[in-house]
């Protein structure tokens, strides 16, 4: 199989957060959905970058935060990244899918214009591998 937009989950179906957003939106959608980490967007669409728990967490720590009120004055692309996710083109191979996902838990990707088009999860790749070895 070589072609990786069939393990794509389309932009509709990712939870991401703009890059104006404030700490505390940040917080918020990462309860919501349960997720340790969001690809941050800008207003065009664009891939920035990835906040993780772990950025939060030192951010906090770092800003002595005491109040849930006072995450709203803090800028997410204030907040220093430990990890951005390595995105991919839609044509890239499955090799190199494959590497980035390594040490990954998702890759963004991204179309012909640098625009965010969703993700593809290193789940997706394991089921896909596991239903392959079934078959």
């Amino acid at each position: 199989m070589n072609n990786i937009l069939l393990f794509l989950l389309p932009k509709s179906q990712v939870a991401y957060i703009e890059s104006d957003s404030t700490l505390r939106q940040v917080m918020e959608k990462l309860d919501y959905h349960g997720f340790t980490a969001l690809p941050i967007l800008d207003k065009q669409g664009h891939y920035v970058g990835t906040i993780t728990e772990g950025d939060i967490l030192r951010v906090i720590k770092k800003s002595n935060l005491k109040a849930l009120q006072e995450a709203e004055k803090i800028q997410l692309l204030d907040i220093p990244r430990s990890h951005d996710c390595v995105p991919i083109s839609s044509t890239e191979t499955m090799e190199n899918l494959l590497s980035c996902a390594i040490n990954q838990n998702f890759v963004p990707v991204l179309d012909d214009h640098d625009h965010f088009i969703g993700i593809i999860t290193r789940k997706a790749i394991i089921q896909n591998a596991l239903n392959e070895i079934k078959n």
